[in-house]
């Protein structure tokens, strides 16, 4: 997806990040959301912490994150349903509610919560509904779960101000939602591009994106 729209993208999101530690969300939230956010914490005081993002297909966006220095693990599986330990097959179907997405455990003193946030909005299309390019379906949501206050106030400005400039063709459709529950994918799912390079999904859509992703964050990945 960073074709046109890189350069200015990267100038963009650059700008935010220097500017974003005092942002506040400016959209109003539905009270259930409100009433799940006031549950997290303010922020993680942890030398390490989470993020959960949804990109499309899971394997794709694992590989993505997985490449950037700062970053512990990166697991694939399923957020944002109802029902406890989902099965990909039922995940697959659109009705569970859950979307694939990673869960990504990162190092605060290598990498910040902006620098994913950058790297997210960056890996996929973030103006495409229900879907990434030929993977249709809510399950393949672009969305943020996130862990902290501080994390859902980060996102809503970044969505808010990204929209205001017009970054991209369309406007941005992320959801933003406080953190419930993961759940892991099953052990096929993990490190998939790592052990399944050569297959065509791998080749043909994977391989592109990781060589875009790799060639914007070249001065963050791992040595």
């Amino acid at each position: 997806m960073i074709t046109n729209v890189k350069s200015k993208a990267l100038t963009f999101l650059f700008g935010l990040f220097l500017f974003s530690a005092c942002a506040q969300p400016t959209t109003k939230k539905e009270v259930k959301e409100e009433t799940l956010l006031n549950l997290l914490p303010e922020r993680s005081t942890s030398s390490t912490d989470t993020a959960i993002f949804g990109a499309g297909c899971f394997w794709c966006v694992e590989a993505q994150f997985a490449s950037l220095n700062g970053v512990n693990t990166v697991t694939s599986g399923y957020s944002g349903g109802a029902k406890a330990n989902p099965t990909y097959s039922q995940v697959s179907s659109g009705r569970s509610g859950h979307a694939e997405v990673i869960e990504v455990i990162y190092d605060t003193s290598k990498i910040s919560y902006d620098e994913l946030l950058e790297a997210f909005f960056l890996s996929h299309d973030p103006t495409q509904l229900d879907r990434q390019g030929n993977d249709i379906g809510p399950q393949y949501r672009s969305v943020i779960f996130a862990h902290s206050k501080e994390q859902y106030k980060k996102a809503s400005y970044y969505i808010n101000q990204l929209n205001a400039e017009d970054v991209y063709k369309g406007k941005i459709v992320t959801r933003i939602e406080p953190f419930k529950a993961f759940y892991k994918a099953e052990d096929y799912h993990q490190q998939y591009y790592d052990k399944n390079g050569g297959e065509p999904y791998c080749v043909y859509v994977i391989k592109p994106k990781m060589e875009k992703f790799r060639k914007v964050f070249k001065d963050r990945l791992k040595k």
